[in-house]
């Protein structure tokens, strides 16, 4: 491959975004949204294998290019998910996983949603609401003095709105660069 064709690759793989960072300083008093009709559960994947979680990852942030966890080998993805401090959560649907959330209280004085979303075919239904009410009051059970939470521009279109509708402020923007090159390669174990 000649080294115009691999330049032009690499351009093609970096896409350039808006990263919006967003906190809560309070604990937000409102009522729970209505719970789905369907039968649903949160449920700690308690130092789930890297298999699964990967799995789950997958599922939820291919559709927003989510590349950071992809980089990491077995172990380094390990020694995060399974610190005393970082708790995931699935969100399951009718049975079946249909959401990931991560919260890492690893901060100096916050938790941060590290990682939240539902699968594809749960977009859309209405069941975001419930579960990040459920994910930002497990924020606030770990006693923080703020909870935060960041997004941008590749992820869904209701994602800032719902969180500033749920009591996030923005704090910070800035743009960024999210290299997809990592989506077609297989990590490193």
């Amino acid at each position: 491959m000649t080294e115009k064709i691999r330049d032009h690759q690499r351009q093609q793989d970096r896409i350039d975004v808006t990263i919006t960072y967003l906190k809560q300083t309070f604990r937000p008093e409102t009522t729970p949204p209505p719970r789905p009709l369907m039968p649903t559960a949160l449920l700690r994947a308690n130092k789930p294998p890297a298999h699964y979680y990967r799995y789950l990852y997958e599922l939820v942030g291919a559709p927003y290019k989510w590349v950071s966890r992809n980089t990491l080998t077995d172990k380094e993805l390990l020694d995060i998910i399974h610190h005393d401090q970082v708790y995931v959560y699935v969100y399951y649907i009718n049975g079946c996983p249909g959401g990931l959330c991560e919260i890492d209280n690893r901060g100096l004085g916050y938790a941060e949603i590290k990682f939240f979303g539902l699968t594809p075919e749960n977009t859309g239904r209405g069941l975001g609401r419930y579960f990040l009410w459920n994910a930002i009051a497990l924020a606030w059970e770990l006693n923080p003095g703020e909870v935060r939470l960041e997004t941008c521009t590749l992820d869904h279109d209701a994602a800032l709105p719902l969180y500033q509708k749920f009591g996030f402020n923005v704090y910070n923007r800035r743009k960024g660069v999210v290299d997809v090159s990592s989506l077609n390669r297989p990590h490193k174990s």
